[in-house]
């Protein structure tokens, strides 16, 4: 079987395949990654031998959650990079990417073809979960930064692959992150196409979107999609983009891949996962919020994955993943949290809360939006929040409070928050504030971006509200404002750090 049959047969079986089906490879397929990766690849064999660990008593699914878990600093960083990978060599066509190092220094991952291959898969759903059954040639504008990190490169080949495989009328450039070319792209290309699809990081394409019309481009008018990656963003943040594009239906036109340098696009949102999503956040009562996801105060990016490639378990609220690639992965701490939910259990979770599955989904949606995949979500790591009097601060909330229509004319909403400290030793919340291009930002503005945050954070955080309730205005942020792409918080390129420590 080609390549191109194995794609149409998991497309098809992404419609007609029963969950409990799934669940039994998210159950097998790791097993056998791990007693392959036990046999051959030098590092792994040394690391279960140093724990103790008998391959040969690795014979179920159980079995193997006792196997400990690896991660860059007890495993990656511990074996020279050719005993990590199969059969203790390099020597085989891959293409090396690099971590952000938003964490630690940066690490250096192969890839083969195969991840690019898994990749494409995921687009092409996408684009065939086309609203309105759309017809006509696509654009996909690439404004990821195509250097040494994995999103530019793996999402151009991604949607090479799937548009040669499938023969779909898609145009592809890759402008990364220049604003110049972008621009151009949408006011001399984008017009000739059915719908254009921007792929890139969340807070870069809603900078994109924000500044069309000074560039005299109408944006509702190219019927634009959004593919995004590298970061979780709330339902209003969703909201905001697809009613600046006008889109018809926010659950077909985003989606968010959860994707790391390690392991390539793990897993990504479907319209299934994002109705879900959307239904447990606008539920006053919490109930299936808290069924699904906990008692946390973030949003998690709600994505499914598909268990041929990857398994996702949660161990103490931090998720290990373990799949195939140059470097094989076994119960991979990748450093996020989050929690594995198979579709029966997140059917349960929906009928206790009073609705079903089926009330999720919209009867004009593809039947390949419908796969009864395995889902998993993920939420920011603890340092990407900062604390204030003990209690955490999560960027979402500020985040979102920038949306606000009465403020978000002024800030392009990117900032780094962090704790800091007056003369008096008293604690504050400073926030760096990214101003828009053509805003003057004075102080009037400065009171009412804080009045605007300060009620998101009565509303959102319970501990911020008891703060408040006790300190009162010492508990207020202080905020600097800067000039668009000034390098000391928001240099161009880069990955946004929220938090600064």
């Amino acid at each position: 079987m080609n390549e191109n049959q194995m794609a149409a047969g998991l497309l098809k079986s992404m419609a007609h395949r029963n969950w409990r089906s799934w669940e039994a490879q998210r159950k097998s397929q790791p097993l056998a990654l791990f007693q392959r990766a036990a046999r051959t690849v030098p590092a792994y064999k040394h690391f279960l031998q140093t724990t103790g660990i008998d391959p040969s008593k690795i014979t179920t699914f159980e079995d193997f959650q006792n196997v400990p878990p690896i991660s860059k600093q007890n495993y990656l960083t511990q074996y020279p990079l050719n005993e990590l990978a199969w059969g203790g060599s390099l020597d085989r066509p891959l293409v090396f990417t690099s971590t952000s190092g938003s964490t630690g220094n940066p690490f250096y991952f192969p890839r083969s073809g195969t991840l690019d291959w898994q990749g494409s898969l995921i687009h092409e759903m996408f684009l065939r979960n086309n609203p309105d059954n759309r017809k006509g040639p696509v654009l996909v504008l690439v404004c990821f930064g195509m250097g040494v990190w994995i999103g530019g490169l793996i999402t151009y080949r991604g949607f090479e692959i799937a548009a040669n495989r499938a023969n779909l009328p898609i145009s592809i450039l890759t402008p990364g992150i220049n604003k110049a070319e972008i621009y151009s792209a949408l006011k001399r290309l984008a017009p000739h196409f059915a719908q254009t699809i921007l792929v890139g990081y969340p807070p870069f394409l809603k900078d994109v979107v924000d500044n069309a019309a000074h560039h005299d481009i109408d944006i509702k008018n190219l019927r634009l999609r959004f593919s995004c990656a590298a970061e979780a963003f709330t339902e209003g943040f969703r909201d905001y983009l697809t009613r600046a594009a006008g889109s018809a239906d926010p659950c077909l036109d985003t989606m968010n891949i959860y994707g790391s340098a390690d392991i390539g696009a793990m897993a990504y949102e479907t319209p299934l996962s994002i109705s879900i999503r959307r239904f447990a956040c606008a539920d006053s009562s919490n109930r299936l919020f808290e069924s699904v996801f906990g008692k946390i105060a973030k949003t998690p990016t709600l994505a499914q994955y598909n268990p041929q490639f990857i398994t996702f378990e949660a161990s103490a609220g931090e998720l290990l993943i373990t799949g195939d690639n140059a470097i094989p992965l076994v119960r991979y701490a990748i450093g996020d949290h989050g929690g594995a939910i198979s579709f029966g259990e997140m059917t349960n979770h929906l009928v206790a809360s009073g609705t079903s599955m089926h009330d999720m989904a919209t009867p004009s949606w593809p039947n390949t939006s419908l796969a009864k995949l395995p889902f998993v979500y993920v939420y920011e790591r603890a340092d990407f929040s900062t604390t204030l009097y003990g209690l955490q601060v999560y960027p979402e909330h500020i985040r979102d409070a920038l949306l606000c229509p009465s403020i978000s004319h002024l800030t392009t909403g990117r900032f780094c928050m962090s704790t800091r400290f007056d003369d008096a030793q008293d604690q504050y919340l400073e926030i760096n504030l990214e101003a828009r291009p053509s805003a003057v930002v004075d102080a009037v503005d400065q009171q009412k971006i804080r009045q605007v945050v300060v009620a998101a954070l009565e509303r959102l955080n319970s501990e911020f509200r008891e703060l408040l309730r006790f300190v009162g205005p010492r508990a207020w942020p202080r905020f600097v404002i800067w000039p668009a792409d000034d390098p000391k918080y928001f240099r161009p390129g880069s990955k946004q750090v929220w938090s600064a420590k």
